[in-house]
């Protein structure tokens, strides 16, 4: 397993993470068994990144990852590093009610996290969406307590702005920023990345497949089940759905004439744009997990990225990558 470094201040990780969420919420029902199944595969090839939430289904996304890392292997649990969202509140329905990024709120979080989790620290933490009730500044300082107390090793972000990102690296150091980046979501090319990149901050890039949108096994008359994020994501959505399937179809012809599949050059992708970017892959089952190994095996050349560029351009995409009023959730948005 090839690695990076999350960040000048950062740990070193696998050049793949994987991103839990999806074994506990939001992709419709999931397969315990198999997923701790994928979880202990991917400790087995080397994935040493594990990224999951404190509100992904409301703790069982902690309690799992709990559970995979007690019934694995001493060597393989002992080279886990766990990177950890925080700070959205729930409801016993499974509503949403905005972020809670209070200095007394982060700690509470924290040693609700380390319970489930069964560990003695947590090696990246962040809060998942921005609160705009308070300074990013006292709730990456409540972070850095933690780090103080050794509850902690590093502070992570997410979904933030270039603004946001700037006022949190002059209060602590920060490992990386998690945001989504994908073929069909470059978003952060125009300023986040390369603010990143002037402080010294990694990315770890989740939606890299967009949800499965280019994973190239996505299909038009898939029927969403009701407890299925994408049900709702403008992407999925009729004309919409028609024209982003239209430029993975695009995709699968550069990636047969490579002989791979389209999840593996679309994750190649993401890989390519440089070594402080590591992909989170959400693979539930073992077989999605082997395919996006496998993308670390391809090799993009300049003619390659070139026909990529072409087949999938920047902004091609149709529809917001989240419902409107998630949206409005994301610093990096504004």
């Amino acid at each position: 397993m090839r690695t990076r470094t999350l960040g000048t201040t950062g740990p070193q990780v696998s050049a793949l993470g994987l991103g839990a969420m999806g074994m506990s919420a939001l992709y419709g029902d999931a397969d315990r068994t198999e997923s701790i199944a994928t979880v202990h595969a991917a400790l087995d090839a080397g994935v040493t990144l594990l990224d999951t939430g404190d509100y992904y289904a409301m703790g069982h996304n902690e309690l799992l990852i709990g559970e995979a890392l007690r019934t694995a292997p001493a060597a393989r649990r002992e080279q886990a590093l766990l990177s950890v969202k925080f700070g959205a509140l729930r409801d016993p329905d499974g509503g949403w009610a905005g972020y809670d990024g209070r200095p007394a709120a982060v700690k509470n979080f924290a040693a609700y996290s380390l319970q489930r989790l069964g560990v003695d620290h947590i090696d990246v933490y962040r809060l998942g969406r921005l609160d705009p009730d308070v300074p990013v500044e006292e709730t990456v300082g409540a972070i850095a307590e933690l780090v103080e107390r050794g509850h902690v090793r590093h502070i992570g972000l997410s979904e933030v702005g270039a603004d946001s990102l700037r006022r949190a690296a002059a209060t602590a150091p920060i490992s990386d920023l998690q945001i989504e980046y994908s073929l069909i979501s470059r978003g952060i090319e125009q300023d986040i990345l390369p603010t990143a990149r002037e402080l010294g901050i990694g990315i770890t890039a989740y939606g890299v497949l967009s949800r499965g949108l280019i994973s190239g096994h996505f299909t038009a008359d898939r029927r969403l089940a009701a407890n299925d994020f994408r049900a709702m994501s403008p992407r999925f959505q009729g004309e919409n759905l028609e024209r982003n399937l239209s430029l993975v179809e695009e995709l699968r012809k550069i990636a047969e004439q490579k002989g791979v599949s389209v999840a593996q050059i679309a994750i190649a992708w993401v890989l390519s744009r440089g070594e402080d970017i590591v992909p989170l892959v959400g693979a539930r089952r073992r077989d999605r997990l082997t395919e996006a190994l496998g993308a670390l095996d391809v090799t993009l050349d300049a003619a390659d990225l070139a026909g990529i560029e072409a087949a999938v351009p920047a902004d091609a995409a149709a529809g917001d990558r989240y419902p409107a009023a998630q949206m409005a959730h994301l610093d990096s948005e504004r």
